[in-house]
């Protein structure tokens, strides 16, 4: 569907400037997912870290006519002559009243579904029990937010006969708005949890908000056993329909009379609306699993699924991949695996994933694609559609997997394109040989089987691997974020390999989301990421002197801290005919470790400087000693008071703006009235909160796999040197993970544990290089099964305790050769 211009402004209330005839078919909020500028509308939007308005002038360049602005550019009928610029008060509230009246147009039953978790799940699992009747647009991927709600809605177009979307929030008044766009004719609760609780006065007070959802909608659903939810929904004046589940009482709209877990499965007995007894059965048995199923069989009888289709469609429910899956993968390659979503919006977003990395100059896109399945389309008009989706991704190689995609991947405008009828005629081809060097997106419907794609591209190296979860790092980026002022800067510590989470993808990610600046320890660690498209500035925190060569090539901004290392510096740079090359000085408040002295070489140092002009201080930074504890309030009071003494002296004798930072993760939170003009955040965006110990969001996981399971006596020893003396007959599973890894040899002779499915297993005996043991006795498990050595359930901070240590030491301490898997929502 599009709409005129003439009619988009109208449907905003916008005033319009420029009279050019344009036809708008795709929103834009982020300058870099632009694939389709001739019939795209920018929102420039503003936020406390960023200004979409600053990015006109690109998007101009590459095609863009359509804007909606706060602030009109100053000379636009000059710099802009064939441009619409439609003004309105705020950006964001323009687009959410687009997608609202879009939403007027269609009277077809629309699904809203809030909670704190299993709204992608239901979500999800609600289209494959529907979308074999009907043409389903549903949120793509997480879509859930106040941008992603309007975006989500927007995709409907005139085949839609069911809509499906998730409402996210994280504070107060924010579901107002979602509401008015969803409009839901059905409206979901799924559970009230722990999420963004910090931001609500109470659980209670999280629910009312949530329950917002639910005004105006003809059915609500929910869970009747929740004793809050159930109050709060009765504060309502609500008048429709209460399809709410319950597995006591028998009153109810959906009566659970019971739930049978019977090896990977389970069955669910309901009692729908006072009918029949009826069930289901599930491929799963984990509790979260079997309650979404709940709340998808009361929405999809609801809308008028029969009992026998809900029977065979919950059957062949296939799991939810909730992340991409960023995998190193054999000969040069890099694997992103999504098999999230098997329509066209999925695809665009996997694309514009692959297509935001900055990958090795000379590596090339591919795409790997299954047939898509219940498009609404004609296989001619959609394979169309894929292939110019593909080319305005900047893919190279189009390979299709399917009977019908093999049909039409010729016609796509990809310099490559190839069509297999089958996952083993693609194994079996030249062309699956000849994969070098590439960024391979795998995009397939389950039944294809791109399982055995990956498996064969994947680079083998070992079976203890550490996920890392991109999503869980942005979230504690805006965690600390939310404490600082909008001008504030911010540095994001990613040496020692990004605290052992793997320094590339996560400076990807970083810059990804508009950091000021990166820091490293070394030259070659900024070196290794500049070659790997990083283009942040990049702060080196210990500058060695032998590589001044190296910074200066990869535009890396030292640290300075001594008057013989400024020197140094000064003369190299000189040689190379280098001024106003940027530098980072760092003065000694008590930490006694390195930098300038605040009292007696201040004059020193601004003599220095002033008096050469190879180097320019382009910021001035101390370190807290200890903002992780109240005990150091007054020494960390006395540090603050003499480095903006100091500080202040070196800006008073410059006219340029130099940057003053002191605080640190701990600092951030502790210390808001110090954050000066930028803040350092190192261990609070792996996770770790160093002033209580505890986790924010979890990052990295660290995971193993049971090799061998043995038998073995009361008595018995387990080990090397014999240090581990059973005193009862006991199962040990032996575990490919050792000291080499980076798993503490102290850990071992029970002084330490793991989770083997979600239980305690105690290290026994001495950890070996390559293998460690653990206790199984009592614990249900098999060879193959997981082992979680640190993680989501069993937090590093609870390591780093048994240790007598700090979680930095576990975190850097992984070994290199443990692949890094990554995951993004």
């Amino acid at each position: 569907m599009t709409y005129t211009i003439e009619k988009t402004a109208t449907l905003i209330g916008a005033r319009r400037y420029g009279c050019h005839e344009s036809k708008i078919g795709f929103l834009l909020t982020d300058s870099r997912s632009l694939c389709f500028p001739e019939e795209t509308l920018f929102f420039a939007l503003k936020s406390r870290r960023n200004d979409g308005h600053r990015y006109i002038p690109e998007l101009y360049r590459r095609g863009v006519r359509n804007f909606v602005v706060t602030d009109v550019p100053a000379n636009y009928a000059a710099d802009y002559p064939a441009a619409n610029f439609l003004r309105v008060v705020s950006a964001l509230e323009a687009l959410q009243r687009l997608a609202e009246r879009h939403r007027d147009a269609f009277d077809i039953p629309i699904v809203g579904i809030t909670g704190s978790n299993g709204k992608t799940m239901v979500k999800e699992w609600l289209h494959q029990l529907m979308s074999p009747d009907m043409y389903v647009t549903r949120s793509p991927r997480s879509y859930n937010s106040q941008i992603g709600v309007p975006l989500s809605v927007w995709l409907m177009n005139e085949r839609t006969r069911l809509g499906i979307f998730e409402a996210g929030i994280s504070q107060k008044g924010e579901m107002a708005a979602l509401r008015d766009i969803i409009q839901p004719t059905i409206a979901v609760l799924t559970n009230i949890g722990a999420a963004h609780q910090e931001n609500f006065e109470s659980m209670e007070a999280k629910c009312r908000e949530k329950v917002l959802l639910f005004h105006d909608a003809d059915t609500i659903v929910y869970n009747a056993d929740d004793r809050m939810i159930s109050e709060v929904v009765g504060e309502l004046a609500y008048t429709g329909e209460k399809l709410c589940w319950s597995t006591r009482d028998n009153s109810v709209s959906m009566y659970v009379k019971s739930i049978a877990k019977e090896g990977n499965a389970t069955t669910v007995t309901y009692i729908y609306k006072g009918g029949e007894e009826n069930k289901y059965s599930i491929p799963f048995i984990d509790e979260a699993s079997v309650t979404n199923s709940i709340v998808c069989a009361a929405v999809a009888l609801r809308l008028g699924l029969g009992v026998d289709a809900l029977k065979e469609r919950m059957s062949r429910l296939e799991p939810v991949a909730m992340r991409l899956e960023v995998k190193e993968g054999r000969h040069g390659c890099t694997l992103i695996n999504d098999s999230y979503n098997s329509d066209i919006n999925a695809l665009g977003i996997a694309l514009d994933f692959m297509n935001r990395r900055p990958d090795h100059k000379g590596r090339s896109r591919t795409l790997i694609l299954s047939d898509i399945f219940q498009s609404g389309e004609e296989p001619e008009k959609l394979y169309e559609n894929v292939g110019d989706l593909a080319v305005k991704r900047g893919v190279h190689k189009l390979i299709g997997i399917g009977p019908t995609i093999s049909r039409y991947a010729a016609r796509a405008r990809t310099p490559e394109k190839y069509g297999f009828a089958t996952v083993e005629d693609f194994i079996h081809s030249k062309e699956f040989k000849n994969l070098r060097d590439e960024v391979i997106l795998l995009k397939g419907a389950r039944q294809f089987g791109f399982d055995k794609i990956t498996e064969l591209l994947v680079q083998k190296v070992h079976e203890t691997v550490l996920e890392v979860n991109l999503n869980a790092m942005v979230d504690n980026l805006n965690h600390y974020r939310s404490f600082l002022r909008p001008e504030t800067k911010m540095v994001c510590m990613i040496k020692a390999n990004a605290y052992g989470a793997g320094s590339v993808e996560i400076a990807k990610t970083l810059q990804d989301h508009r950091v000021d600046y990166l820091a490293v320890a070394v030259a070659d660690e900024g070196a290794m990421l500049r070659g790997k498209g990083i283009t942040n500035s990049i702060i080196i925190m210990n500058p060695e002197f032998s590589a001044f060569k190296t910074m200066f090539d990869n535009d890396l901004e030292p640290e300075v801290y001594s008057f013989r290392l400024l020197s140094a510096l000064v003369k190299a740079a000189e040689k190379e005919g280098i001024t106003g090359y940027p530098v980072h000085i760092k003065i000694d408040t008590g930490m006694n470790r390195l930098g300038f002295n605040p009292e007696r070489d201040m004059d020193e140092l601004i003599d220095r400087l002033k008096h050469q002009d190879a180097v320019i201080p382009r910021s001035v930074f101390s370190h807290f000693v200890g903002s992780d504890s109240n005990d150091f309030d007054n020494f960390s009071a006395e540090q603050f008071a003499r480095f903006d003494k100091a500080s202040q002296r070196l800006q008073e004798a410059f006219e340029h703006k130099i940057l003053r930072h002191m605080d640190n993760s701990a600092g951030i939170e502790h210390f808001p009235d110090r954050q000066l003009d930028m803040c350092r955040l190192g261990i609070g965006l792996y996770g770790v909160d160093s002033r209580t110990n505890t986790i924010i969001n979890n990052v990295s996981t660290l995971k193993t796999t049971i090799l061998q399971l043995r038998h073995v006596p009361a008595s018995q020893t387990v080990g090397y040197s014999r240090k581990g003396t059973l005193e009862r007959d006991s199962v040990i599973a032996a575990i490919p993970i050792g000291y080499a890894d980076g798993l503490n040899r102290r850990l071992g002779n029970r002084r330490g544990y793991c989770l083997v499915n979600g239980q305690k297993a105690e290290y026994v005996g001495n950890i070996c290089m390559d293998v460690a043991m653990v206790d199984v006795t009592g614990i249900a498990c098999a060879e193959g099964d997981s082992v979680e050595i640190f993680g989501d359930h069993l937090p590093v901070t609870v390591l780093s305790d048994i240790l007598g240590t700090i979680p930095y030491e576990v975190l850097t301490g992984i070994s290199n050769r443990v692949k890094r898997v990554y995951f993004q929502d």
